[in-house]
């Protein structure tokens, strides 16, 4: 890969995203409803695009050498993914703009004012695996986050990104926006170069599975914002309703198996072994879900013949199954619970299912994960559910963005000060020096960020 190429993306990138930063917000989002529309007219193209990298990836799914994972999620006709693909764009149009606002003010002394306002991250290097509608995601938060972004989607969705990527050009080319605001790479030797390039990228978000985070994470000096794995629990508490625990489990674990937000690992608390397991275990075994269950979970369900039940492996408790398979462990109380999770979990999202407030308050406070659950599902750790329109990825990291990232992660703030040739040298402690007043003052008016 020829470094002046490589050069010549991130310097049009960083060059889209200096103007970006100029750009009032009714000019940055005008884009949004043209980009919806034009790929909507587009629709038929795109679709036969993902069709053939289906085509393409079944045979890989055959091979071995793509997981049936990956190829569900780079299905676009997959039930109303297209339309909610759109229908994020709208949702994300009718956000606030994220820039600009101010999040902190005070009066250093009279004539001397700071403030703490919003702006955008600058330029995004996004790498993701299979999902094409990403592309998508990223291209309209970005924009409306005022940021650049690079994109790099995986080599089995290369035509449906192609096609995505054609009409998110045209829409482009019909708004003051620069043209590389958004740019797509293709192999991945350019990742590589890319990574290195930390003079012009900003952040890194990577979506895919752990062995790509891990990759990234490194291999670049630039900041990564994502997680590595979806390991989610769900705790079924010995006060937990069973008709609530058999709903939360089932719907954590089946309603999209492939997902970082699927649960992989049940704890069940040891007292209702005997009185609410075995309906939990039977109503996973009918949706086809193996149970790799410890020892006394195994045990609980001896009298029935099920070849969904199976005993567990240690290893099963740190494996993000990704398909219908859960790990079950027994545990003494929601105390082992928290343990568990923060030993083995990867603190993405956890659940607990129990009617103790006080039990559900331990537990939320105890797990350390971005997202922790009060009898409800796992799978509502998602951006769109959040109501963020879309989102880039889920963080697991502990900086400025964590859980699922929308707008809100893809800006960082600067300080600004207002001053009348005031000078440092002024104040101090002695009494002839000035004090610092340090007055909080009103927030109404937003700043240029």
């Amino acid at each position: 890969m020829a470094e002046d190429y490589i050069k010549n993306i991130v310097k049009n990138a960083r060059n889209a995203a200096n103007k970006l930063r100029h750009m009032k917000p009714e000019d940055k989002t005008i884009c949004l409803p043209i980009l919806r529309d034009k790929l909507q007219s587009d629709k038929n193209n795109i679709l036969l695009a993902n069709r053939q990298d289906k085509e393409n990836a079944a045979k890989l799914v055959q091979s071995g050498n793509l997981s049936a994972s990956l190829f569900k999620r780079l299905d676009l006709e997959d039930g109303d993914k297209f339309d909610s693909m759109l229908q994020g764009i709208t949702d994300i149009d009718n956000l606030p703009d994220p820039t600009g606002k101010i999040t902190y003010a005070c009066r250093l002394d009279e004539g001397l004012e700071l403030y703490r306002v919003t702006c955008p991250v600058g330029v995004l290097l996004v790498i993701f695996e299979a999902r094409p509608e990403v592309a998508v995601n990223i291209t309209a938060l970005a924009l409306k986050s005022g940021n650049a972004a690079i994109l790099k989607g995986g080599t089995e969705s290369r035509l449906s990104l192609a096609a995505l990527y054609s009409s998110i050009r045209s829409a482009l080319a019909k708004t003051n926006i620069p043209p590389t605001a958004i740019q797509l790479v293709e192999t991945r030797e350019e990742i590589s170069a890319l990574l290195s390039q930390d003079k012009y990228i900003d952040l890194v978000i990577p979506r895919g599975s752990n062995s790509l985070v891990r990759h990234i994470q490194s291999n670049t000096r630039i900041p990564v914002l994502g997680h590595a794995d979806g390991l989610c629990s769900v705790y079924v508490d010995k006060d937990a309703d069973l008709q609530k625990a058999v709903r939360v489990v089932v719907d954590s674990k089946i309603n999209y198996p492939a997902a970082c937000n699927a649960a992989e690992t049940l704890l069940i608390d040891r007292s209702i072994l005997s009185t609410h397991f075995p309906t939990i275990a039977n109503a996973l075994a009918q949706a086809k879900v193996e149970l790799h269950c410890d020892a006394e979970a195994l045990s609980s369900l001896s009298n029935q013949e099920n070849p969904y039940f199976k005993s567990c492996e240690e290893k099963d408790f740190d494996t993000e199954f990704l398909d219908l398979r859960i790990a079950v462990r027994t545990v003494d109380n929601v105390e082992e619970a928290i343990a568990h999770i923060n030993e083995h979990g990867s603190k993405h999202t956890d659940a607990i299912v129990t009617e103790n407030e006080e039990t559900a308050r331990s537990f939320m406070q105890g797990v350390d994960a971005a997202g922790v659950y009060w009898n409800a599902s796992t799978r509502f750790a998602d951006g769109f559910r959040y109501g963020f329109g879309a989102e880039v990825g889920v963080s697991t990291n502990k900086t400025h963005a964590r859980g699922p990232v929308g707008l809100e992660g893809l800006v960082i703030y600067k300080y600004q000060l207002y001053g009348n040739g005031h000078i440092v040298s002024e104040f101090g402690e002695s009494d002839q020096k000035k004090k610092y007043l340090h007055q909080r003052i009103s927030m109404l008016e937003d700043k240029d960020a």
